[in-house]
């Protein structure tokens, strides 16, 4: 991001529609947009028109979502896209038949688009997701909604968030599953006693390196038709390479490997289930244990204490898909919630009770009401823009505790300290 963009800012899976492959997201430009006057409502017989930041691999995938339910009832119309590099934006645009933009604050400034879907890479969600707050739009963003470095930017997006009115979900779409919901209210209700543990996990075989994030063109180099200035936004300024343009998740600078990248999917149901607010101390451990060509660890493990005397862990890795509990194909959902009464888990379509020992309760299943669908976690998105309804399924207010969380883990293990969150002064302290 530019300095004058900085200080403006006051800042230092399983459908198809539902599993898009972890390819090379696409980019924007990140500098700040003027804050302009809220959009007006449109009725209800009047389409909402979509722009996509980013038509990568995952931005291709919102825009066969939107596309989908511009057919099926969904009220959507995709009007616009944009990104950074010239040879995905023309791509899409005669996919779709949408207005081609290479600057996201130029498409933004366009008054058919009303809603904003972001698919770039991490670096760039916090300011492209405020930059189309502030334009009065409602925004779809990829997770993370940061990159680990962003703390200040996260609390900054959340406030603005809040502040606006705007609505905004975030892409863990496996909070479209029902179960967590389901176990949120069992919970409530006291069926496990007082809290007290929460574990969950997220293991593939995957290094995102060669094999996940092709290079769409080995020859393309900066200028007009690549963008590289507006791919490093706030970013350590380095000379173009294909590698890191094409293959970013490889890089510190602009991901974070499994703990921002994929604990989101882990995380996000958790404390949302808990209900807990920001942690109190995180710690880490993990690294390059398989895969030496990247950057970022492909094995990441980390503890997490709240205020509330819960302790949640999360281990993950990318170098085995295998998960004691859950078996294969599941790779994020996995969760146990522990209480001083008993524990609720998930085994296939159903919700497990199992009582704690001298527990006087007997073990339950509750059926999973709707399962996970990316499709259906869209929907919500669009019926809560239309409704004006803040309350999406996965809210920045919730992605802000979840994103501190890895943060805090993330720097605990670049540090190899202790991270703390002082909540009086609402910053993370290593």
């Amino acid at each position: 991001m530019s300095d004058d963009g900085m200080e403006r800012w006051g800042l230092s899976r399983r459908q198809f529609i539902g599993q898009a492959a972890g390819a090379a997201l696409a980019v924007g430009t990140v500098a700040a947009a003027p804050r302009v006057a809220l959009a007006a409502s449109k009725s209800p017989n009047e389409r909402l028109g979509v722009g996509q930041i980013g038509c990568g691999g995952r931005g291709g995938a919102h825009l066969q979502i939107m596309d989908w339910l511009k057919d099926n009832g969904g009220g959507v119309e995709i009007v616009a896209v944009c990104d950074a590099y010239r040879g995905r934006l023309d791509r899409a645009a005669k996919k779709y038949n949408a207005k081609p933009y290479m600057d996201h604050r130029e498409m933004l400034a366009d008054p058919r688009v009303d809603l904003v879907c972001i698919a770039t890479p991490d670096h760039l969600h916090g300011y492209q997701a405020l930059d189309a707050i502030c334009a009065g739009k409602d925004v779809y963003c990829e997770k993370p909604v940061t990159h680990w470095r962003q703390f200040d930017l996260t609390k900054k997006l959340a406030a603005e968030v809040k502040k606006s009115g705007r609505v905004m979900q975030v892409g863990a779409q496996g909070m479209s599953d029902s179960a967590w919901r389901q176990m949120r209210k069992l919970i409530q209700d006291g069926l496990i006693g007082q809290p007290i543990h929460a574990e969950c996990g997220y293991f593939r075989v995957g290094d995102w390196g060669e094999r996940g994030m092709p290079i769409d063109d080995p020859n393309v180099k900066p200028g007009p038709d690549l963008d590289w200035k507006a791919f490093l936004g706030d970013a350590p300024k380095r000379p173009f390479d294909v590698s890191r343009y094409f293959r970013w998740r490889m890089y510190e600078d602009y991901a974070g490997g499994p703990s921002t990248d994929l604990f989101p999917h882990s995380l996000t149901p958790v404390l949302f289930m808990l209900g807990v607010g920001m942690p109190s101390m995180a710690v880490a451990t993990g690294s390059k244990f398989r895969y030496e060509e990247r950057e970022v660890p492909d094995t990441f493990n980390m503890l997490i204490d709240y205020p509330e005397k819960i302790t949640v862990a999360i281990l993950g890795t990318q170098g085995n898909d295998y998960q004691a509990t859950g078996g294969r194909g599941a790779p994020g959902r996995v969760p146990v919630v522990r209480g001083w009464d008993g524990a609720l888990t998930v085994q296939d379509k159903e919700i497990v009770f199992i009582p704690a020992e001298g527990s006087k309760n007997k073990p339950q299943r509750f059926s999973i009401e709707t399962p996970e669908d990316a499709t259906a976690h869209f929907k919500n998105f669009v019926d809560c823009a239309r409704a004006r309804d803040v309350n999406t399924w996965s809210p920045m207010d919730l992605a802000f505790r979840v994103q501190t969380a890895l943060q805090m883990g993330t720097l605990a293990l670049r540090k190899g300290k202790v991270a703390r969150f002082d909540n009086a002064k609402q910053k993370i302290v290593v």
